[in-house]
């Protein structure tokens, strides 16, 4: 959805309150792609700040469906976003060095779509996990570790031992 901002980057002193309904049903970060299962309505507050130049305010709450990294288990990860972004008018976007990236602007119009996914990939987060404490998986069985015990022999020799245990192997 676009929202016009020409009367804030025009008016010194406006301000514009909205609240857009996103059409964004997954977020691909490139390599994988999360179902949104929750989304709140993005509330903005555009402010003009100086001539041809506005502050963006707001927030909004996605809830994903994702994997523990560990585990692999099915775990909702929710991300609860709040910006305050500077927004140029065109004929100034190119010159001006306090403007952010403007690549969800076209025009005097803001892409909140584009805006709210520049958001997400700047805040997902690096590791994903069940809890804390996740035990993943057997690497020899694939048992997920956290329900129980695999009792596979998971023991890795030191490689600076391995001399020695050829010793032993040939004796």
């Amino acid at each position: 959805m676009l929202l016009n901002l020409s009367d804030v980057l025009t008016s010194e002193g406006r301000q514009m309150s909205a609240e857009v309904l996103l059409e964004m049903t997954c977020f691909k970060n490139g390599t994988e792609s999360f179902e949104i299962m929750e989304k709140s309505p993005v509330a903005f507050t555009f402010t003009n700040i100086e001539p041809e130049k506005a502050r963006v305010e707001g927030t909004v709450r996605l809830v994903f469906r994702t994997a523990c990294d560990r585990c692999l288990t099915e775990v909702p990860t929710v991300l609860e976003l709040s910006f305050e972004r500077v927004v140029v008018s065109p004929e100034i976007g190119t010159e001006d060095e306090d403007a952010d990236d403007l690549s969800f602007m076209e025009g005097y119009q803001l892409d909140a779509e584009t805006f709210v996914y520049n958001e997400i990939m700047g805040n997902w987060p690096a590791k994903i996990l069940c809890k804390e404490d996740c035990k993943g998986l057997c690497r020899v069985c694939g048992q997920n570790l956290n329900e129980r015990e695999c009792g596979c022999d998971t023991f890795v020799p030191d490689p600076r031992m391995a001399v020695i245990q050829d010793i032993f192997k040939r004796g």
